[in-house]
């Protein structure tokens, strides 16, 4: 699709914002004091060098400029829009997701591939470890499932780990998700997710990033996806992290952003929970099913969808009988033991199932 369908800005300004973007050491600061002190990105390429000086940039900002990498960078990315379901969305257009641009350094330019339309859908940030362990795994596997079902978008960064295992299940209920890049969308990272990264695009989910489409991955642009991943949510849920984990980094962001936190406890003994544990000595609101995550956002989730009518799972309808052991279920239902185990951890998330004693019972 032509950009220039897309934004209600001439071709030309189109492409110099797009060189504005690859310059170094301007970031969403300096973009946004450049257009306001000349009034278009095109006259900011052609102000004289000591006229960005007195705004304070770089030297090395000013000698790009003109140079053949930011103008065939700038190239590369208009040709990029042209193709289909490849979008920009700019901070200062009313397409621009309305929570992102509430963030003090919200990104001038964000590249989207997939469905743009999801940016403005209420949106819950699911962040965790990359080296995550198989429960922690599951664990934010069934809440995705279950959040996403409920109408909200999934929103994480595409990282191995709690990340990926977040997309992965929102896709397989149908539900959709947001992919967020610390790099260019053209340089994807990690190369184990592309192809996940493809299926969410292919099935009407998204991948954004606000970097350069070629820009490689670098530690400090991760630090810096990660405002944008809270900054899209309405809140953040960071299901396994240790205490050095960049997930923390993100549930600060969040609250910095008034948004609001969530953290899944674990083993005291186990080193991937003492990240949750510290986020709740600070505040952040203890879960142990999705109903305590519902119950603060319940409003977002009526706007998101209308109601459903009530769906009793095949499990539950067993335990409002009478009470079973797992195995009893598998028997009772023909299901195998393995998928009955699965579906349990799935409705005591939901609330709709508890364990005492060995035996199951259902929630009134």
């Amino acid at each position: 699709m032509s950009p220039t369908k897309n934004f209600e800005i001439s071709p030309s300004e189109l492409e110099a914002r797009l060189r504005l973007h690859r310059l170094p050491e301007v970031g969403p600061k300096r973009f946004r004091l450049l257009i306001e002190a000349f009034g278009s990105a095109s006259k900011s390429l052609s102000a004289p060098a000591s006229a960005w000086r007195s705004l304070g940039l770089p030297a090395i900002s000013a000698e790009a400029r003109r140079s053949p990498e930011v103008r065939d960078g700038a190239s590369v990315a208009l040709a990029w829009l042209e193709q289909p379901a490849q979008h920009l969305r700019m901070w200062d257009e009313p397409d621009y997701p309305a929570l992102l641009a509430q963030i003090d350094d919200a990104p001038p330019l964000l590249f989207v591939a997939g469905d743009p339309a999801l940016l403005e859908k209420p949106q819950l940030a699911m962040v965790g470890s990359r080296r995550a362990s198989r429960p922690g795994m599951d664990t934010a596997a069934a809440f995705s499932r279950s959040l996403a079902s409920a109408g909200f978008v999934i929103t994480s960064g595409l990282a191995l780990g709690i990340d990926g295992a977040a997309h992965q299940a929102a896709l397989e209920v149908g539900g959709q998700t947001i992919g967020v890049l610390g790099t260019g969308l053209q340089n994807f990272y990690p190369q184990r997710h592309k192809k996940l990264a493809a299926a969410m695009i292919a099935q009407g989910s998204a991948v954004v990033s606000e970097f350069p489409l070629d820009a490689a991955p670098q530690a400090g642009n991760f630090p810096r996806r990660n405002r944008i991943i809270s900054g899209l949510s309405l809140g953040v849920l960071v299901v396994e992290a240790s205490i050095a984990s960049g997930s923390l980094i993100t549930a600060k962001l969040a609250a910095e952003q008034g948004r609001e936190v969530y953290a899944i406890p674990g083993s005291i003994h186990h080193p991937g929970a003492k990240g949750c544990h510290q986020l709740i000595r600070d505040g952040a609101m203890l879960v142990e099913t999705i109903e305590h995550i519902l119950e603060g956002l319940r409003g977002w989730q009526a706007l998101s969808r209308p109601a459903p009518m009530p769906v009793i799972h095949p499990l539950v309808a067993l335990l409002h009988a009478a009470p079973h052991s797992s195995e009893a279920l598998a028997i009772a239902s023909g299901r195998p033991l393995s998928q009955v185990l699965a579906s349990l951890t799935e409705l005591e998330l939901e609330g709709q199932v508890i364990c005492e004693n060995g035996r199951w019972l259902a929630r009134c």
